[in-house]
């Protein structure tokens, strides 16, 4: 199938549709690699937790849009921290999050920035490994009693 894809600027007033992207992206994980509980855990972090409106609100993103529809989107917040990437369930594994993340990156480093931070899942971390970010550490965090290992990585840009 075709798509008509491009990618713009996130604004304020994409909050809502973004929020939508991120639930579409966590329900459609794979319940082997985070149970329904964990799901519904880190899907709340959407109204619970005030670093991810941050990360709507002042965060620089890229919106990935196809046929009138965002299907992906990132941000960077601070600036030197890749806050979010999200992909609906439907669009993974087609290269969508790469042409986002290319897209981060070059924004960064046009921006004066040359190395980006972030906390990776069990699910991202393999996007980036594959960018060539490099893992800094591995640590368990809690969200809701239940426990999340991540990745903190990092690029050189």
């Amino acid at each position: 199938s075709i798509y008509y894809m491009k990618l713009k600027q996130i604004t304020k007033k994409d909050q809502l549709k973004l929020k939508e992207v991120y639930f579409d992206s966590i329900s459609s994980i794979d319940e082997n690699i985070y149970s329904k509980e964990h799901k519904f855990a880190w899907a709340s972090q959407a109204w619970e937790n005030t670093e991810f409106q941050k990360s709507l609100l002042k965060g620089i993103g890229s919106k990935l849009i196809c046929n009138n529809m965002i299907i992906g989107f990132a941000t960077r917040y601070p600036q030197n921290r890749l806050s979010l990437l999200y992909v609906r369930g439907n669009f993974k594994k087609k290269g969508f999050g790469t042409m986002i993340l290319n897209s981060i990156e070059k924004d960064a480093l046009n921006s004066g920035i040359n190395k980006l931070n972030t906390e990776a899942s069990l699910i991202s971390y393999k996007l980036l490994l594959k960018r060539k970010w490099e893992i800094d550490r591995k640590e368990k965090i809690y969200i809701k009693g239940l426990s999340f290992e991540r990745y903190r990585m990092f690029k050189i840009l």
